[in-house]
């Protein structure tokens, strides 16, 4: 059995590299077209969103049970998480034969508890956010004697998640920035640390979103801090402390902590969708959303893309919300004349753009003015803003007098 002290070493980050080719898939780099040009650097994604169990929690978990003494996976092991930690555990059992209990919040998707069921774990919910649901967990492991399996503040498991470094740098050996999610810091922690021993000029950069940046808030007071409150569209990452076992390597090896704003994970979306057809969750999207505030021109930058399991319903709301933010979709309204034929005119200037119709609400009961009496509440589609702008110009030109709405789908 290793002691912790040994990990996040060469030596361990080679030991966790051999382990964990067994069970992974082979992720290669995808050189990004659209992001490079966006941002002035040359982008190079590293795909974790197709791993195994969808994220590249798998390499922590697995290397974790693999340095487990027979005696303590033979108790069953115990975890709590959001869920890709899980499924990297639950996989990672069932590799090695052990019974595996996973705590995760009752808000979890679905198809997280499912896919997590499906590899032979037995899930638990409980609690509301992932803390709740960690404190559950650690009391089951005392109770019952289960070998707990921490999501990140292990240095087993970050020790696992650096692999994703050595394999960056085989084959991008002149990588000159890694952009890695944080939520508890894991991932980061693993990564930067062996970025650094293999070499120490390549500059790694933590991403946060703005609503959870727990790090951030830690590396600025220099000691572990619990934020009072998380809230974030990107769930893989809504920790409200990060790891103290491993923050001392955070604090050394990480050069910079960027953070993002949920608005910008939904644009970030749908960029990745249509130029890479790649479905990658609101976490991962995390360093693909940074890349814009890189103040550097003209560098290799590997943006990971830490995990793509992301339920329809979200996928769907966050399309919908894209489609709004980029002005492909929006409301406007205008008043008119009570009388027969005005509803008909409106459409036909509408029309006249290219706009599309989707949906129509009609008020009669705004205005006792029967020459404006009828308040029209039109969602069109549009090209994009310079389309939506001609729309509302032609509006206009006729002698409406448009309004624009917040959308109400």
């Amino acid at each position: 059995m290793g002691h912790q002290e040994e990990m996040l070493t060469l030596g361990a980050f080679e030991e966790a590299y051999e382990r964990v080719r067994r069970v992974t898939a082979e992720t290669k780099l995808l050189y990004s077209e659209i992001f490079s040009t966006q941002c002035g650097n040359r982008v190079y994604f590293k795909p974790e969103n197709m791993q195994k169990t969808g994220a590249y929690k798998i390499r922590g978990a697995y290397y974790k049970i693999s340095r487990l003494s027979q005696e303590e996976r033979e108790r069953g092991l115990v975890t709590a998480s959001a869920g890709n930690h899980a499924q990297g555990v639950a996989y990672a059992a069932k590799s090695f034969g052990c019974k595996a209990v996973i705590v995760m919040p009752t808000t979890t998707p679905l198809i997280k508890v499912n896919r997590t069921k499906s590899y032979g774990a037995e899930v638990i919910l409980h609690g509301d956010v992932y803390d709740e649901s960690a404190a559950y967990a650690r009391k089951l492991s005392e109770e019952e004697g289960l070998t707990f399996i921490h999501p990140f503040d292990d240095p087993t498991v970050a020790t696992g998640q650096g692999t994703i470094a050595m394999e960056i740098i085989q084959e991008l050996p002149l990588v000159e920035y890694i952009l890695v999610p944080v939520g508890g810091g894991g991932l980061a922690a693993g990564v930067s640390t062996l970025a650094k021993l293999l070499n120490p000029k390549i500059r790694v950069i933590g991403v946060e979103p703005a609503g959870a940046a727990c790090l951030k808030a830690s590396l600025e007071k220099n000691e572990v801090v619990t934020l009072p409150k998380v809230d974030t569209i990107a769930d893989g990452t809504a920790v409200k402390t990060p790891g103290a076992t491993i923050f001392p390597y955070l604090k050394e090896n990480l050069d910079e902590i960027i953070t993002v704003e949920d608005k910008e994970l939904i644009v970030a979306f749908l960029d990745m969708v249509e130029n890479h057809k790649m479905i990658v969750e609101n976490s991962g999207l995390l360093t693909a959303a940074a890349l814009k505030h890189l103040d550097v021109k003209g560098k290799k930058v590997v943006a990971v893309l830490s995990g793509g399991n992301m339920d329809v319903i979200t996928m769907a709301s966050v399309v919908q919300l894209g489609l709004i933010r980029r002005d492909r979709i929006f409301t406007v309204s205008v008043l008119l004349p009570d009388k027969p034929g005005a509803l008909v005119k409106v459409a036909a200037v509408i029309a006249e753009a290219q706009g599309n119709i989707i949906k129509l609400e009609h008020n009669q009961f705004v205005n006792t003015n029967r020459n404006a009496a009828v308040k029209l509440t039109i969602t069109m589609e549009a090209f994009g803003t310079e389309h939506k702008q001609q729309i509302i110009k032609a509006l206009y030109d006729e002698g409406y007098q448009p309004n624009t709405e917040d959308i109400n789908l």
